[in-house]
C-alpha cells in the first residue's frame, strides 16, 4: 500500500477514542490524513486535514472520500441506550453503506473497516465453564446470527458489518477488523470500557458481576488497523484481541496498579437485571442516560472471550499483555480527575 502515501487516507472516528489512535499511527507512518468530523467536532492534538461531514449525509461523504488513496472506517455510534434507537442504524448501518458506496465511486484503492467482537458468534459452553481450551473461544468462524446479538447497539453493528461483507463480495476491497474491549489513553468520552476504569478510580464500583471481557491496548488495536491494510484479505474478518479477564480479574489488576483495595461484593444477575431495568425506564422519563443501560446487563450475561489466533497467524499480530492497556488508561483518568474534568 505504499504507493497510496501521498494521497489522503480519510478516517472516520477520529475526534473519538479509537479513531484518534489510528489517525495517529497513520501520521506517525507518514500518511497525510483527513478526518471527517461532525459539525462542532474537531480533532485534538493531530495535524489532520478536518473535513466536516456526517455519515447519514452522502453528498458530504463524497467530497470527503474524493482524492483518497484508503479509507478506515472507525467511527459508530456506540451507545448502549438511546431514547431514539433509530438513531443508532442511521449512523452505522446506512452510514457505513452510505460511505463504501461513496468510496466506491471515488476508486479508493482499500477500506479497512472498524466492526465490534460483539458481532462475533459465542459458543455455548460445557458446565464446567469457558477457559478449558482454545476450541471453546469465539472465533471469526463461529456461527451468529442477527437473533444472537443482545440490544440495538450490537445489531446496528451487525448489520453494519453485513453491509461491508456485501461490498466485499460486490468487489470493493474491504478488510474488516472486530477490536475487542479497547482501553487506554485519550478515552474522551470515555467509553463503556474506559468507565470501569474511571468509576474504579472515583470509588462507584462497590460490587461486580459475573461477566467476562477481551482486554487491549487501544494502541496495539491501532496498529492492528495498520496491519490489516497492509497484509489483511479482502473480505476477511480479524479479531484484534488480547487478554481475555473476568470482570473480577480487571478490578484486581487496577487495584494492584493503584494501590486501591478491589471491590469483593459479587453482585447476583438478577439484582444487575433489575437495577438495569429502573435505570432504563428512569431514563425514558428524563431522557438522561440510564446509569445502568439494560443493554449492557444483558451483554453482561455472556462472556466475550475470544481467540485472536487469526489476526496472530495472518497479520503478525502480537498484542501488549492487558496490563499495559490498563496502566494507560489509569494514568489517562487519572490525570483528568486530578483537573477535576472526569464526570
Amino acid at each position: 500500500m505504499d504507493a497510496a502515501i501521498g494521497k489522503p487516507v480519510l478516517v472516520t472516528g477520529a475526534s473519538g477514542f479509537l479513531g484518534w489512535h489510528v489517525a495517529r499511527v497513520l501520521i506517525e507512518r507518514g500518511y497525510p490524513v483527513r478526518a471527517l468530523v461532525r459539525p462542532g467536532s474537531r480533532v485534538r492534538e493531530l495535524a489532520v486535514e478536518a473535513v466536516t461531514g456526517d455519515l447519514r449525509d452522502p453528498p458530504s461523504l463524497a467530497a470527503a472520500v474524493a482524492g483518497c488513496g484508503l479509507v478506515f472506517h472507525v467511527a459508530a455510534d456506540y451507545r448502549l441506550w438511546a431514547k431514539d434507537a433509530s438513531e443508532l442504524y442511521r449512523s452505522n448501518v446506512e452510514g457505513t453503506r452510505n460511505l463504501l458506496a461513496a468510496a466506491g465511486r471515488a476508486g479508493v484503492r482499500r477500506v479497512v473497516y472498524t466492526s465490534t467482537v460483539g458481532t462475533i458468534g459465542i459458543p455455548v459452553h460445557a458446565p464446567g465453564g469457558v477457559g478449558a481450551g482454545e476450541r471453546e473461544l469465539g472465533d471469526e468462524r463461529t456461527p451468529v446470527s442477527l437473533d444472537d446479538m443482545a440490544g440495538e447497539y450490537k445489531r446496528s453493528k451487525f448489520q453494519a458489518e453485513q453491509v461491508a461483507l456485501d461490498f466485499a463480495r460486490g468487489g470493493l476491497d474491504v478488510v474488516i477488523v472486530n477490536p475487542t474491549a479497547p482501553i487506554g489513553d485519550h478515552d474522551v468520552k470515555p467509553t463503556p470500557t474506559g468507565r470501569i476504569v474511571l468509576d474504579f478510580l472515583l470509588g462507584r464500583m462497590p460490587a461486580f458481576i459475573d461477566t467476562g471481557l477481551n482486554v487491549v491496548d487501544a494502541r496495539d488495536v491501532a496498529e492492528g488497523h495498520l496491519l490489516a491494510l497492509e497484509r489483511g484479505r479482502a473480505g476477511e474478518r480479524y479479531i484484534l484481541g488480547s487478554e481475555n479477564m473476568t470482570l473480577a480479574q480487571i478490578l484486581e489488576r487496577l487495584a494492584k496498579i493503584t494501590g486501591r483495595k478491589a471491590p469483593r461484593l459479587r453482585l447476583p444477575y438478577a439484582a444487575a437485571y433489575c437495577a438495569g431495568i429502573c435505570s432504563t425506564a428512569w431514563a425514558e422519563v428524563t431522557g438522561a442516560p440510564p446509569r445502568v443501560p439494560m443493554e449492557a446487563v444483558r451483554m453482561a450475561r455472556k462472556k466475550m472471550w475470544v481467540s485472536d489466533a487469526k489476526a496472530r497467524g495472518e497479520l503478525g499480530w502480537n498484542p501488549s499483555p492487558a496490563e499495559t492497556a490498563l496502566e494507560r488508561a489509569v494514568e489517562w483518568f487519572g490525570g483528568l480527575t486530578a483537573t477535576g474534568s472526569a464526570a
